[in-house]
């Protein structure tokens, strides 16, 4: 799979990079899916009573409207995050919004939350086998909404019976205001409103709830974040998203506007969820995301609190082959350091 897709690079980067990446999703979609990954005893983790095969994920992103969990599934991906999926459908922000920055192995966007809307997903999610692999849904707020914190509700009540978790994104930078859900006074009622939404429609048996943050935070705002999660009793915190902030790139493209995602972002999502789980004392389950490309990167993350990591920038550069390489380079790196499974190494 890895030749094939260095045979084809040539021509998906002659696209652009938003229509080489619905020219992908195209061919996924033609394409059948194969079986999910079987767990492996020394990958395999449990978090918030999901029984993961690896802890290598997909982030959301990639598979915006739930078009092809299964395949990614078949690619060795031990869990898969669709979205982000908004109540209503929404157009984004224009054209052009998704930047490869090759000589960075980075990924610029500002796509704004382009998706055909929570129903639209919602009908292929139910057709999909929920024993064929753990399939999460990232569920934002429209643009436009007036009450973003009811868009969030909303979400969690359609998502909830077809969702083996459910995500809230409140940390894209391309909705402009989004991220001051983050602030602790908003975040109590966000989850306050998300929780009670989860009993509504679910009882008991509702769905795990995971909360994706921002690397660009403050000591405070981690302090306030990691009170906030567990006093609102979170399954999961996913540190990180994309940052705004510029380190040193080299690509002619580093002055767009947007998320910085890939290679470049590795080491602040690194120290950010650091920096959680300090704050956290380990209470609170981490998953580590931001720049992650190799077993070494993952197993660095593990070592650090993420009993789970998840990719999607590296994609681009390293092929869909890329997961279960990863997976093979954790289990030399665990079994190298006496580890017997991903739990063990957990924050050690």
């Amino acid at each position: 799979m890895t030749s094939f897709f260095h045979l084809l690079r040539p021509a998906i980067f002659a696209l652009d990079a938003e229509t080489a990446h619905k020219t992908t999703i195209r061919l996924l979609g033609a394409m059948p899916a194969a079986n999910p990954p079987v767990a492996d005893p020394m990958l395999a983790v449990r978090l918030a009573g999901l029984e993961f095969p690896n802890p290598v994920g997909l982030a959301a992103g990639f598979d915006k409207d739930a078009q092809v969990p299964r395949q990614m599934l078949g690619f060795g991906f031990g869990f898969v995050e669709v979205g982000t999926l908004t109540p209503l459908p929404q157009a984004g922000n224009p054209r052009p919004r998704l930047f490869r920055l090759k000589e960075d192995e980075a990924v610029i966007n500002r796509m704004g939350f382009n998706n055909g809307g929570q129903e639209d997903a919602l009908a292929r999610l139910r057709q999909i086998n929920r024993k064929g692999g753990i399939i999460g849904v990232n569920i934002g707020a429209n643009k436009d909404a007036a009450d973003r914190i009811a868009d969030y509700a909303t979400g969690v009540r359609r998502m909830a019976m077809v969702a083996d978790y459910l995500t809230i994104n409140i940390s894209s930078p391309n909705t402009p205001g989004l991220r001051a859900l983050q602030d602790k006074g908003a975040l109590v009622e966000l989850l306050a409103g998300v929780m009670a939404a989860r009993s509504e429609v679910a009882g008991e048996n509702g769905p795990p709830v995971f909360l994706k943050v921002a690397p660009d935070l403050e000591p405070a705002d981690i302090d306030d974040i990691v009170a906030v999660g567990i006093e609102q009793q979170l399954d999961a915190l996913i540190v990180s998203n994309t940052t705004i902030s510029r380190p040193a790139l080299r690509s002619a493209l580093a002055g767009e506007a947007g998320g910085l995602s890939g290679a470049p972002l590795h080491d602040l999502a690194l120290q950010r969820l650091r920096d959680f789980h300090t704050a956290s004392g380990g209470q609170l389950p981490l998953i580590g995301a931001g720049g992650i490309a190799s077993g070494a990167q993952a197993y660095a993350r593990i070592r650090a609190g993420a009993s789970l990591i998840q990719l999607y920038s590296a994609l681009v550069y390293h092929g869909p082959g890329l997961a279960a390489r990863i997976c093979a380079e954790l289990k030399v790196l665990l079994a190298r350091d006496g580890f017997a499974n991903v739990a063990a190494a957990v924050g050690k």
